[in-house]
């Protein structure tokens, strides 16, 4: 019998198709180590995106693939996770304390936009990263209800600021410098300055990812946050409906502008299943948020249902991916979350030739 070859096994591999990144394993780089002794196979594998709820069963599916391979007696896969930083806008300097900076906006209110944002940080983290939220809507800021977390942030050295830790997750806020009904009468300047405090001045710790809520539109606060503070890539929330997309590609060419990379779109509010009968209804139109990927050459991230538990989960302070971790709107958030964090992972094909020397996470 011919002796087996890591050429043999690799090429099985690249049978598997990754569902978040939508390539193979091999390509991707994400193969590391393959050590064959007689017909034993040790693989290591290291993910560039949290995966905390999909590690074992992608481990069971390359064991599967592997042990049938003519002449293999056994196989084990070491699945693990490395995040890594990725690029930033030229000319921009990186946050300490923060390794990459995901941007939530859509192009107008109204889609579902912060409820979106708050159960992608959670999902990010309930996935194995470390992961903080800065609300950025300084006239609207929702970010304290939602995440069930109030108080004002304390202060060390009299010049920065401590956040607010909720869900594992470290959270900022003007919300939480402010009363809830006091509103913010500001002009542009003091709101683009006040989100730079609030990004620059917290004293945020290891994050792999910062996800900043973005008022909607595309004003000063998107403007500043794209030109000034090193974003690693932005997720538009829509809706089905015609208007929101409309606006909803006017914040994706705001991104193209200034070299953010968009990593997918998000449809909310796809689809009303009736909590009686059963029936499912598309309120606000169908397959929107598909239709605008497809036209962008942008990734589908995933598409949520119009669904009371949603609102209702979220206005009391505990948002879906925490209130019922293991249900289906859950779920639905975490594939979202893993699909936006390969995304980000793709965008250096080689991370791990860059990065030889990596501290490998075993989430």
């Amino acid at each position: 019998m011919a002796e087996l070859s890591r050429e043999q096994i690799e090429t099985k591999l690249k049978e598997y198709i990754d569902p978040f990144m939508q390539k193979d394993l091999v390509s991707t780089k994400c193969v590391r180590n393959v050590m064959i002794e007689g017909d034993q196979v040790v693989i290591d594998v290291v993910l560039g995106f949290p995966a905390s709820g999909y590690k074992d069963d992608l481990a069971a599916k390359l064991k599967e693939m592997v042990e049938s391979v003519d002449g293999v007696g056994k196989a084990r896969i070491n699945v693990n996770v490395a995040i890594q930083a990725h690029a930033v806008q030229k000319g921009v300097k990186t946050i300490e304390g923060i390794k990459n900076i995901i941007a939530v906006a859509s192009g107008k209110g109204g889609v579902g936009k912060s409820t979106t944002a708050t159960n992608l940080a959670l999902a990010l983290s309930a996935e194995g990263a470390n992961v903080g939220i800065l609300d950025a809507d300084i006239y609207g800021p929702s970010q304290p209800r939602m995440m069930g977390v109030h108080g004002k942030p304390e202060s060390k050295d009299g010049q920065t600021l401590e956040p607010l830790v909720s869900y594992h997750v470290q959270t900022m806020s003007i919300g939480f410098l402010v009363d809830e009904e006091t509103p913010m009468i500001w002009r542009g300047p003091m709101v683009t300055q006040a989100l730079q405090q609030l990004l620059n001045d917290t004293n945020w710790s290891n994050l792999d990812y910062l996800v900043i809520d973005l008022p909607p539109g595309t004003g000063d606060v998107q403007l500043t946050l794209a030109q000034q503070v090193p974003v690693s890539g932005a997720v538009i929330v829509t809706t089905p409906q015609d208007i929101a997309l409309l606006d909803a590609r006017k914040g994706f060419k705001m991104f193209e502008k200034v070299e953010v990379p968009v990593l997918g779109i998000i449809e909310n509010m796809s689809i009303h299943i009736c909590s009686q009968c059963g029936h499912e209804e598309h309120i606000f139109g169908e397959g929107g948020g598909q239709r605008m990927s497809e036209q962008y050459d942008v990734d589908f991230l995933g598409a949520l249902p119009l669904d009371k538990a949603i609102r209702e989960e979220v206005d009391s302070g505990r948002p879906s991916v925490v209130a019922d971790p293991d249900g289906r709107i859950a779920q639905i958030y975490r594939d979202i979350a893993r699909r936006t964090a390969a995304k980000l992972a793709l965008q250096s094909k080689n991370y791990a030739a860059k990065f030889p020397q990596i501290v490998i996470q075993n989430n």
